[in-house]
């Protein structure tokens, strides 16, 4: 009996050749997500990769596509979802900014439904800035709002189940940024930044609003129909 036993055990796969399960493409492809998003892989590698995932068939396969990341060697046990990091990844984020928004003896507003880029800057000179994302369209984990207020305000809303971040100051002024940490792994985390001179910067979550669409849900979706289409 014992020899059968050990015979048996000597057959079974090591775990880099068991068989890959949907749940485990899914982990490789939310780092390859991730990996994209930080700037570590450009998007033509991120394709290359995210279709080799797509197509491996054990897990020893998978971790080739992540093993010069390092997401691959920090898999050990820890809390289900980190706290969002004080400041962006390094290089993740660009030196021009991808939208402004200025009010000097005047308001501005941006709201709705429109597409947040990676930086945003404000800038209220007696005057008063609304940057609503509660509707936003996100197409990037990390967002940066740099706002400088001077004799005005710039106001800040973000949905619920984002992350809060803020590091800027206040000179004879008022710089608030209620910190929040969201529940979903991917969701994204807006960074405040700036200074209020004599003036306000305020940022903080609208009740009721969520981001329904965390990052890649479309990209998701297609990514499953694929494999489905491979046979996977």
């Amino acid at each position: 009996m014992d020899l059968q036993k050990h015979d048996l055990q000597k057959q079974e796969p090591a775990g880099s050749e068991l068989r890959a399960s949907d749940a485990e493409r899914d982990r490789i492809a939310d780092i390859l997500h991730d990996a994209l998003a930080e700037g570590r892989l450009t998007a033509d590698e991120h394709a290359e990769r995210v279709e080799g995932v797509l197509r491996a068939k054990t897990v020893g396969e998978l971790e080739v596509f992540i093993r010069d990341l390092p997401a691959a060697h920090h898999q050990g046990p820890g809390p289900a979802h980190a706290p969002a990091p004080l400041r962006p990844t390094a290089g993740a984020i660009p030196i021009d900014a991808d939208d402004n928004v200025v009010a000097v003896f005047s308001s501005a507003v941006r709201k709705g439904r429109w597409r947040a880029g990676r930086r945003i800057h404000a800038y209220a000179i007696f005057g008063s800035v609304e940057i609503d994302l509660s509707e936003a369209l996100f197409d990037h984990q990390q967002v940066v709002v740099k706002s400088f207020a001077i004799f005005g305000s710039v106001d800040i809303r973000v949905p619920e189940n984002v992350s809060l971040r803020g590091t800027g100051g206040g000179v004879l002024g008022s710089f608030e940024v209620a910190t929040l940490d969201s529940g979903e792994p991917q969701a994204p985390i807006v960074y405040v930044d700036g200074w209020a001179v004599l003036g306000s910067v305020e940022a903080r979550p609208k009740r009721g609003k969520v981001v329904a669409d965390i990052l890649d849900r479309v990209h998701r979706k297609v990514d499953r129909s694929l494999r489905k289409h491979l046979g996977h």
